[in-house]
């Protein structure tokens, strides 16, 4: 049976991986930090099936206590701070954990597993103020922020051991993905919920600030697929996960107030606090390398997405209201 590690398991990428690979018949291991737990919710239904071990991307010898235990022959780290605005509040943590978290699970790999192939999620916003409106895997990184600059950081050192040392360590460049378990720190779970949330009388207003701030927004559970794509090559390599279209949050209103026969425009307000001037180019990722050679592909659209969102929340919310 192969035995993979999910660092990260209780957030949206690595339950949804999880339970992708639980179907291939994996042995799943994951990787439960106690200092930084997020809850076990998104893992509830698949717990009494996985392996839960206690680390922590800071702590080197919990890292290496459940690699040299499992000797996994896939290693997906989807762990880490993902919120750019805590980046800024803590910029050397942030750096600390998404940068040299990797390189401490590398170094383990090196010297103690070396049959391990090795997923790092890489961020699309690595590229900052890109140069060209459509991205592939060519284009040069301008990271803007310290959650940028770590994954920079990381997916260079993913690159450094791939070529110096010989690891199997594929990066995967995500553009952003959403689901039903995105955190509501996001914007798109943010409008689907309170959406949900008005038209059930629970809220009056969404406060929102750019309109026509526009992303690649694609759906979570075909990006996990990509992920372990990446790990069964014959080769390590770097591949971006996108839907190579743009879509604006003006957009995300629209089909999620709609899907509940709401006019988003009688309850949208603009608030100063989350307004963001638009810096550069919108700009959306480029597959067609992941389809190519992985044989990558998308099963859900940008409007299925967010009705589907939609959907789960008024599930959930009418329950609990």
């Amino acid at each position: 049976m192969m035995k993979a590690l999910i660092l990260g398991i209780t957030g949206q990428d690595g339950s949804y991986l999880a339970e992708l690979l639980l179907g291939k018949n994996y042995q799943v291991i994951g990787m439960v930090s106690p200092k930084n737990d997020i809850g076990q919710t998104n893992i509830e239904n698949i717990k009494h099936k996985l392996i839960l071990e206690s680390g922590d991307l800071l702590d080197i010898d919990s890292l290496k206590s459940i690699i040299v235990k499992y000797k996994p022959e896939e290693i997906y780290n989807l762990a880490g701070i993902t919120f750019i605005p805590t980046s800024w509040k803590l910029p050397a943590l942030t750096y600390d954990v998404n940068a040299m978290g990797v390189l401490r699970i590398l170094q383990i790999i090196r010297d103690n597993s070396p049959h391990s192939r090795y997923f790092q999620a890489s961020s699309a916003k690595m590229y900052g103020l890109a140069e060209n409106v459509c991205i592939d895997e060519s284009e040069s990184f301008k990271p803007e922020n310290p959650y940028a600059i770590s994954k920079v950081a990381a997916h260079e050192s993913v690159r450094l051991f791939r070529q110096h040392f010989g690891v199997f360590g594929s990066c995967g460049i995500l553009f952003n993905h959403e689901s039903p378990r995105r955190g509501e720190d996001f914007v798109t779970k943010k409008i689907t919920t309170t959406a949900v949330k008005i038209k059930l009388g629970l809220q009056k207003k969404l406060a929102l600030g750019n309109l026509d701030s526009k992303q690649d927004w694609g759906w979570a559970p075909d990006y996990v697929k990509g992920m372990w794509l990446m790990l069964q090559q014959e080769k390590s390599d770097d591949y971006i996960l996108a839907t190579g279209k743009l879509h604006s949050v003006k957009e995300i209103c629209q089909i999620a107030f709609g899907k509940l026969g709401l006019d988003y425009q009688e309850y949208v307000i603009r608030d100063e606090q989350f307004w963001r001037p638009i810096k550069g180019k919108q700009y959306f990722g480029n597959p067609k390398k992941a389809e190519s050679i992985l044989g990558w592909k998308r099963e859900v659209e940008f409007e299925k997405m967010i009705g589907l969102m939609v959907d789960y929340d008024l599930t959930n919310i009418s329950n609990t209201k």
